[in-house]
């Protein structure tokens, strides 16, 4: 073994990091290809006009301010994902409140993307739709404001308008946009009910699905769980045939049957059940992980994690069979 490094120690260094390179090359050959879970920070996301995910959560509550000139001066503040309020000497005014990733949508050019904020103050407005208050709808550019107005990278509010008679203000405000992320297959939806979406819903995996979890775990004696797989009907087709890991590789035998792993297209009136029946075979005090993997053509995989208890109990069970 010594007489080995020795003679690769008396190897030229250009000998040496060509044999780095293959090595690296023949490891990440063997290594398999992992998909990415795809589960956003917070509710502070969209999409783009290509379906990917665009994470913004990085720059919740930040405050992006609009001095307004008038006879009573007053600023406008925006905390992102979080409220509009106009602030001045005499107090301020609440013009409604982030309240979910729905409140966040694509827009059209010039604006990229568009948040709406709902159930602002209601003085003087007692007659908005469904008494909501005060609203406020702020309209994101990537990038710079057509004025040229922000000064600096953290962006900046380029104008605001406000509609008396509607409560409401309108925000245009530029900030440096994240990068587009995966390619999410919206619309699909995994469930423990032909329309429920626990595991997944709208292409992306839930909190508690997204790795193993003890509080998520199924207990030992339940022998399988039935899943409910559906999606947008004129894209169903792109839905393909699901695969599964399990982790440890030994001690849990799993198998997947139903309509879900032949290929038949998921819909919204007519889902696919896919049948996960397992078996403990050797007991672990830590439960095992079964990760399940859907390809979807021309979108990244739908990918969840189901957690299996599997005690002593439940060992002495299978072997007496």
């Amino acid at each position: 073994m010594l007489a080995g490094w020795e003679t690769l120690a008396s190897c030229p260094a250009s000998v040496i990091h060509s044999l780095i390179k293959v090595l690296l090359v023949v490891t990440f050959m063997q290594w398999p290809a992992t998909a990415i879970v795809v589960v956003p920070n917070s509710n502070c996301f969209t999409f783009d006009n290509n379906s990917r995910l665009v994470d913004f959560a990085d720059l919740i509550g930040k405050n992006f301010e609009y001095n307004e000139k008038g006879s009573v001066p007053s600023d406008l503040v925006v905390q992102f994902c979080k409220d509009v309020q106009r602030r001045s000497q005499a107090g301020y005014t609440d013009f409604g409140r982030f309240i979910s990733s729905r409140s966040f949508i694509t827009g059209s050019q010039p604006i990229d993307f568009i948040q709406t904020f709902q159930y602002g103050d209601l003085v003087h407005c007692e007659t908005t739709f469904e008494k909501m208050g005060r609203t406020s709808q702020v309209n994101i550019i990537c990038g710079q404001c057509p004025n040229k107005e922000c000064k600096g990278k953290q962006g900046c509010i380029c104008s605001i308008s406000y509609d008396e008679l509607m409560c409401r203000v309108t925000v245009e405000l530029a900030i440096p946009c994240p990068k587009s992320g995966p390619r999410v297959f919206k619309g699909f939806t995994v469930g423990f009910h032909p329309r429920s979406s626990e595991l997944v819903y709208n292409g992306l995996t839930q909190l508690g699905f997204e790795q193993s979890h003890h509080e998520f775990s199924f207990q030992g004696e339940q022998s399988h769980v039935s899943l409910y797989l559906s999606a947008v009907f004129s894209l169903s087709g792109l839905v393909g045939k699901p695969s599964l890991k399990v982790n440890p590789v030994k001690g849990l035998d799993v198998t997947l049957t139903g309509s879900g792993t032949n290929g038949a297209m998921p819909t919204t009136l007519s889902p696919t059940i896919l049948n996960v029946i397992w078996r403990c075979e050797i007991a672990r005090s830590s439960p095992y992980e079964v990760n399940i993997l859907i390809p979807v053509e021309g979108y990244d995989p739908i990918e969840f994690t189901l957690t299996k208890e599997c005690g002593w109990f439940d060992h002495i069970i299978v072997s007496s069979t």
